[in-house]
C-alpha cells in the first residue's frame, strides 16, 4: 500500500483548527455556549405551562436546550414540593432524564403566615427533595409582605445552612417586595448573612417591579449574582412574556456587566412570547436562545 506523505504546515493547521473547533461550539446548547464565555444556557418550563410538563420538557428539547429549571408549578407538578411523593419525584427524575436534559434548579416556595418552626420544616422538606432530584439550586423569591420580610430571613438563614450540607445552593431572585431592587436585595443578603445566600439576577424583574435600570441596579450586587434569568420587560408592571429584544432589557450591557462581574453562569431563559401550539412556543424559545448567544459571542 503507497504511503501518503502530509505536509507538516497542514497537519499542524488541521490539528489546531480541529482543537479550536471543539472548545468553541457544541452540539448541547444547554451544556456549552459558542463563544468566549462558557456560560450554560438553559431554559424554565413557564412557556409552556397551558399544557402538559411533557410538553414542556419536550419543547425545551426541540428548541435546543440540553439544561431546564423546575420553575412553574401547576396542580399536577408539585415539583420539590413538600407535597410531592416519592414516587412522583423518583418518576419526574426519569420523565427529565428520558429527554436527554438535566434540571439544575427547584423554585423554594415557602410560607411566611405560619409558626416559624413549620415554615422551616417545609422548607427543609422541600430541599431535601431538590436533593433526591440531584440539583444544584434553590430558588427563592423573597415576600412581598414588610411584616413577613424578617421572618422570612430567619427561615432562609435556616434553609441556607441546610442545604449547603446538602451540597445546594440557595438563591434569591429580584421579585418585588423583599428582593425589588438592588436595595432591598442586599438588606436580605445582610439580614440572612450566609455565604450559601446568593442572588439569580433578572433584569426584566427590576422593570417589572421597579422602573428602574437594570444595569445600574446590577452594578451594585453583580459580585452576589450566581444565575441569570433571562426575560425582557418594556415599562414597570409591563408584560414579560414577550421576545427579547422587544422590551427595555439592555441584555448586552446587562451580560457585559456580570461578565466583568467574574460571573460563570447559567443563563436560564424563563420567558419568551405565547404562541397558541407548543410548536410556536418552542420556536420563540430558540429564537430567544439565539438571540442570547449572538451577544455571548459578542462579549
Amino acid at each position: 500500500m503507497p504511503s501518503i506523505k502530509i505536509d507538516r504546515r497542514l497537519f499542524l493547521y488541521t490539528a489546531v483548527t480541529s482543537t479550536i473547533l471543539s472548545v468553541g461550539h457544541s452540539t448541547d446548547a444547554g451544556a456549552s455556549v459558542p463563544g468566549r464565555v462558557g456560560w450554560a444556557i438553559g431554559c424554565f418550563n413557564r412557556p409552556w405551562t397551558k399544557w402538559s410538563f411533557d410538553v414542556a420538557l419536550d419543547g425545551i428539547k426541540a428548541a435546543g436546550f440540553g439544561v431546564t429549571g423546575l420553575l412553574s408549578r401547576t396542580k399536577d407538578e408539585p415539583f420539590i414540593g413538600s407535597e410531592a411523593t416519592p414516587e412522583y419525584l423518583a418518576n419526574l427524575k426519569r420523565r427529565i432524564a428520558s429527554r436527554g436534559l438535566t434540571a439544575n434548579m427547584g423554585a423554594l416556595r415557602t410560607k411566611h403566615d405560619i409558626p416559624l418552626e413549620d415554615s422551616i420544616r417545609d422548607a427543609r422538606l422541600q430541599i431535601d427533595n431538590a436533593r433526591f432530584l440531584s440539583l444544584k439550586y434553590l430558588l427563592t423569591f423573597g415576600v412581598d409582605q414588610p411584616a413577613q420580610y424578617e421572618h422570612y430571613y430567619r427561615v432562609m438563614t435556616d434553609a441556607a445552612a441546610y442545604s449547603r450540607e446538602r451540597g445546594l445552593n440557595l438563591v434569591m431572585k429580584p421579585h418585588g417586595g423583599s428582593s425589588a431592587s438592588a436595595a432591598e436585595t442586599l438588606r436580605s443578603l445582610e439580614k440572612v448573612k450566609h455565604p450559601n445566600f446568593k442572588i439569580w439576577y433578572d433584569a426584566g424583574n427590576i422593570i417589572h417591579y421597579t422602573g428602574k435600570d437594570p444595569v445600574e441596579e446590577l452594578k451594585q450586587i453583580a459580585p452576589h449574582v450566581t444565575g441569570f434569568c433571562a426575560k425582557d420587560c418594556a415599562r414597570q408592571k409591563g408584560d414579560v412574556m414577550i421576545q427579547f429584544g422587544a422590551g427595555k432589557v439592555n441584555f448586552k450591557a446587562v451580560l457585559a456587566t456580570l461578565k466583568e462581574a467574574g460571573f460563570q453562569g447559567p443563563v436560564m431563559i424563563e420567558c419568551c412570547a405565547p404562541g397558541d401550539t407548543p410548536e410556536v412556543v418552542d420556536s420563540h424559545a430558540r429564537a430567544n436562545r439565539e438571540f442570547l448567544e449572538r451577544i455571548l459571542r459578542s462579549l
